[in-house]
């Protein structure tokens, strides 16, 4: 039996979050009861500005609940380098490690730019950092071992949704 886009987005979570399977619930019950899950989870998703049911609903739980996790750090449009620095070293995925590469210069980089750039620089330890598209003027990220990029790209593809990694280089 062919994959459903259901099962694709609790692949995704499953992916993302390994060892928390109510991340994957979360998605999954905002997928099959959408009204139930907005009524559920008024409060947070009013945050959002969602009130009722739109078609990324289960994409923004599966953002809301890896948030909740410490498995993505949301970042703003126009967030300042060092604060994205810090947000992506307090995700439990992202390596410790490795930052010694940023530098003022760095600072003066606009987000998209320096994302980019920060992407190729955690590639070289074997993770790839890729934003999941909630249709906002922000990069929810999360990082994620490079040799699972191209089905993570694949799973949200066939779900309904965008995943874009951030590098310079291919």
């Amino acid at each position: 039996m062919p994959m459903t886009a259901r099962d694709a987005l609790v692949a995704v979570a499953a992916m993302l979050a390994p060892d928390r399977p109510e991340v994957a619930e979360r998605a999954a019950a905002a997928h099959d009861d959408p009204h139930a899950f907005v009524r559920r989870h008024a409060r947070r998703l009013a945050d959002r500005g969602i009130t009722e049911p739109i078609r990324i609903l289960p994409w923004i739980a599966l953002v809301n609940a890896l948030a909740d996790h410490h498995l993505l750090a949301e970042v703003d449009w126009r967030e300042n380098p060092d604060e994205i620095v810090r947000m992506l070293r307090g995700l439990e995925t992202t390596p410790g490690d490795g930052w010694d590469w940023v530098t003022e210069a760095d600072s003066y980089l606009r987000t998209e730019q320096f994302l980019k750039v920060s992407g190729d620089h955690l590639r070289e330890g074997r993770v790839t950092l890729a934003s999941l598209d909630i249709d906002s003027d922000c990069y929810p990220l999360v990082v994620l071992p490079t040799a699972r990029t191209t089905e993570l790209l694949g799973l949200a593809k066939l779900a309904g949704y965008r995943v874009s990694i951030l590098a310079t280089k291919p």
